[in-house]
């Protein structure tokens, strides 16, 4: 069997994105996937997504999305687009193949998958963040009678017609599922640990992406200082809400804590009408609701865990030095790590849009895979190394 020059782990729209960008180099890759399909993690989002980033900024190299998808794309449009992608550049991903480790073999990596294996000079990480949802516990969670599930594992508010919901955290997947319950007539609490940002997705007409990477070459501090009255201008005051602003700007908030701002399609309306209720922090959980350490206990049928996902690649990369925080997540995305030939695409937050910043980086280690096998085609065809 041919050795590849590459291995991408991951067929969602960074794996795709970085094979089609090593295609363009002229290099054969691998893809491995676990799942059946392409972008397996956004077929199983909640029904009512939309990009949180324009259609403008959200293609993929080498394929601009569709004008009839409008300005934000839904989920099935984008599940969509990926097939079509995969599609134009005849990519083949390698289905139901879940990779168990990835170790060093000399100048090589070793991807064990099971019974096979391949063997790659270069390796890309591209498998996103989906696959490690982060579920807190509160004294008294085994004695809770109600359901509790994670925001991964919801899909529409209808079958919660009539029970009171309690949706924990408030990044983009708790505001816009509290969002989509309200919207059904569900009685619907939001429970907000911190201290948050809130962003319009559109500021004056334009998407605020637009105005991100507009100002992408000032510091974070000078951005956000910058943009703070217009921003306030248009969400308006949160405090009467029950919300506290956080000290730092959102940009600062992306780039120091990889924390994503909630860009807001709707839920601060529904909050400021009393719709939605806002509660602080839980201390602890009884047999039928939830007591808060602000407020008295509350009865609650459901409890939607939006707490967001801690990736954690210490299995996968068991050997690697210097690439992963004592966590497991990737300390370098999209630029060269400790390891030669090891690479992740994605895994880190963006104030400039995930998928735009997908595809940049995709592109990038293309080039430097095409270096590693220029580098290894003159060593292989330089006299010293046939003595």
């Amino acid at each position: 069997m041919e050795t590849p020059d590459a291995v991408v782990i991951g067929a969602g729209p960074a794996g795709l994105a970085t094979a089609a960008s090593l295609q363009m180099q002229g290099l054969k890759a691998v893809i491995l996937d676990k799942a059946d399909k392409v972008g397996s993690v956004w077929r199983r989002h909640y029904d009512r997504l939309h990009l949180h980033t324009d259609r403008g900024h959200s293609g993929l190299p080498g394929l601009a999305m569709s004008p009839t998808y409008g300005r934000y794309p839904s989920r099935s449009q984008f599940v969509e687009y990926l097939d079509l992608y995969t599609a134009s550049f005849d990519l083949k991903p390698v289905f139901n193949a879940t990779v168990k480790s990835v170790r060093r073999e000399g100048a090589y990596w070793r991807i064990d998958v099971g019974a096979d294996s391949h063997v790659a000079p270069v390796v890309i990480v591209a498998t996103g963040w989906a696959d490690f949802p982060y579920s807190p516990t509160w004294p008294g969670m085994e004695s809770f009678g109600g359901e509790v599930l994670h925001s991964s594992a919801y899909r529409n508010p209808k079958r919660f017609a009539g029970k009171r919901v309690l949706v924990v955290g408030f990044g983009n997947s708790g505001g816009e599922i509290a969002l989509d319950l309200a919207e059904y007539n569900v009685d619907v609490t939001l429970a907000v640990r911190g201290p948050v940002r809130i962003l319009p997705r559109d500021l004056l007409g334009v998407p605020i992406l637009t105005w991100a990477i507009a100002e992408s070459h000032l510091p974070a501090r000078v951005a956000d200082f910058i943009n703070a009255p217009a921003i306030r201008l248009a969400i308006g005051p949160i405090e009467s809400l029950g919300l506290k602003r956080a000290a730092k700007g959102p940009r600062q908030m992306v780039e120091e804590d990889g924390r994503v701002p909630l860009l807001d399609v709707g839920t601060v309306a529904k909050i400021r009408s009393g719709v939605i209720k806002v509660r602080g922090d839980i201390d602890l959980l009884t047999s039928d609701g939830v007591v808060f350490k602000d407020t008295d206990h509350e009865n609650f049928d459901v409890i939607v865990l939006a707490t967001g996902f801690r990736p954690n690649l210490r299995g996968l990369l068991p050997d690697a030095k210097g690439v992963l925080d004592p966590q497991g997540k990737p300390l370098a995305s999209g630029k060269p790590t400790a390891e030669l030939g090891l690479f992740f695409c994605g895994a880190i937050a963006s104030p400039t849009g995930q998928l735009r910043e997908i595809g940049i980086e995709a592109q990038r280690i293309a080039e430097m895979a095409k270096g590693i096998a220029v580098a290894r085609s003159h060593s292989a065809s330089s006299p010293c190394s046939r003595v």
